[in-house]
């Protein structure tokens, strides 16, 4: 077993994964702010002074875009619907698309402007259009901020020039970009655009990862004097989504190399992660599926996986680590309030879950999930799910009760054990 999978193997001699990197380079740290977190669980994968107040500039932009979307999905707007463009918008400082004053672009128009062109014109123009004027568009933005639980955000503006009021964090930032895809997956794929075509003009991504890096399918990209460079990215590589925000770059070179490493080490860290859980089902004997899962949650138990170190919060930019983090403190904090749907239950509850079973067919592992929901009243409040995952070129589907608390998936899984029915909790990320 072990020489079919050296790599496996290797991977259950890691007490912690933890890959060094080094700060971009004569890196500013008044303004350079980190994080990294694994969208889907929540688990926080990299962290440094990502709670320190920064400039978002043009991130703001992904607020002023969110507004949009909400606006969209309300019937308020449509996406052919015109915008016009005011005296106000039309003297914005570049970068802009130089529309005239009473001229108007559609809103599907004005998506890409902002995505791609990032122009601050129509930032402004959308922001009149929504709210009257900017100023009171900017209080509105606020207080989405504060209904997404983005604490440390303060918005004075549409586009993201110049303002000294106009604050975020990295874990701000990060927390919208989950709430972007969680809230609008619909319109998502504008910020996948690598180009936008405006009165004959193409203009190209201001974020050049978008096409260039695997895996890498969003978001925006931000800069002035008083922030420095900065990057939001969404990437998704396998089963993992990750969010990577990079503040402060001395340049847009060095900040794009910098959100690339970090990207790398971290999708690295998770499949090595993956891997250690994968040789631990591997190695269980192959008997029925009950009671290989059973074995299974053993195997994996014994690994002994030690639990991570603390950042710290240095003042400069030293070596920076990817450290795999499962502390519930940081996973409530890097995920983004969920926006209430029809019966005002949260869309996400937690980031545990309780494992039932391991199939060969996704219908099986579903049949299991239906015959158990029973055995525990707080098994109703989950989202069941079948998630494959493949192994030796064969593909195994996991039986799985997802969002749930760590109180609640160790609680669900005590009223199935009594009842004889093999289960285990799951970690944020495991």
């Amino acid at each position: 077993m072990i020489s079919r999978f050296p790599r496996l193997a290797a991977a259950l001699t890691l007490v912690m994964t933890v890959l060094a990197l080094h700060a971009p380079a004569h890196a500013d740290t008044s303004r350079y702010a980190a994080f990294v977190v694994d969208q889907n669980t929540g688990v926080v994968l990299h962290s440094r002074q990502s709670e320190a107040r920064r400039y978002p500039a043009s991130l703001t932009k992904m607020m002023t875009l969110y507004m949009l979307f909400e606006a969209l999905e309300s019937g308020e707007i449509g996406l052919q619907d015109p915008i016009r463009i005011s005296a106000h918008a039309a003297n914005a400082p570049p970068s802009r698309l130089n529309l005239a004053i009473g001229s108007t672009i559609s809103a599907e128009d004005a998506i890409r402007a902002l995505v791609i062109r990032s122009a601050n014109d129509v930032a402004v123009a959308v922001g009149e259009r929504l709210g009257g004027t900017e100023t009171g568009f900017a209080t509105a933005m606020t207080a989405q901020a504060r209904e997404l639980g983005l604490p440390g955000t303060t918005f004075r503006n549409a586009s993201g020039l110049p303002n000294s009021r106009q604050v975020t964090t990295a874990r701000d930032m990060a927390r919208l970009a989950i709430a972007l895809q969680r809230d609008f997956p619909q319109y998502f794929h504008y910020f996948d655009e690598t180009t936008f075509v405006w009165d004959g003009r193409t203009y190209r991504n201001h974020n050049t990862l978008v096409g260039r890096v695997e895996g890498v399918d969003g978001l925006k990209t931000g800069y002035i004097r008083a922030s420095g460079f900065n990057v939001v990215v969404s990437a998704q590589r396998g089963e993992h989504r990750l969010i990577a925000v990079v503040m402060g770059g001395p340049t847009a070179a060095s900040r794009d190399a910098h959100a690339e490493e970090l990207l790398d080490a971290a999708f690295s860290t998770l499949e090595q992660r993956d891997d250690r859980r994968l040789f631990a089902a591997l190695s269980s004997p192959r008997i029925s599926p009950i009671r290989q899962q059973a074995l299974i949650a053993m195997d994996v138990a014994a690994l002994d996986l030690a639990p991570p170190a603390e950042m710290g919060s240095a003042q400069a930019a030293p070596p920076l680590r990817i450290v795999l983090a499962d502390e519930s403190s940081e996973l409530a904090d890097a995920l983004p309030a969920a926006r209430p749907a029809a019966t005002d239950a949260p869309l996400l509850r937690g980031a545990w879950s309780v494992q039932v079973g391991a199939y060969n067919s996704a219908a099986a592992a579903r049949e299991r999930l239906e015959r158990v929901t029973p055995a525990s009243p707080i098994l109703a409040l989950a989202q069941p799910a079948a998630r494959s995952v493949e192994i030796g070129g064969n593909r195994l589907w996991r039986a799985r009760f997802e969002s749930l608390t760590a109180d609640e998936a160790a609680h669900a899984c005590a009223e199935l054990s009594a009842r004889n029915e093999p289960c285990y909790t799951v970690a944020p990320g495991r």
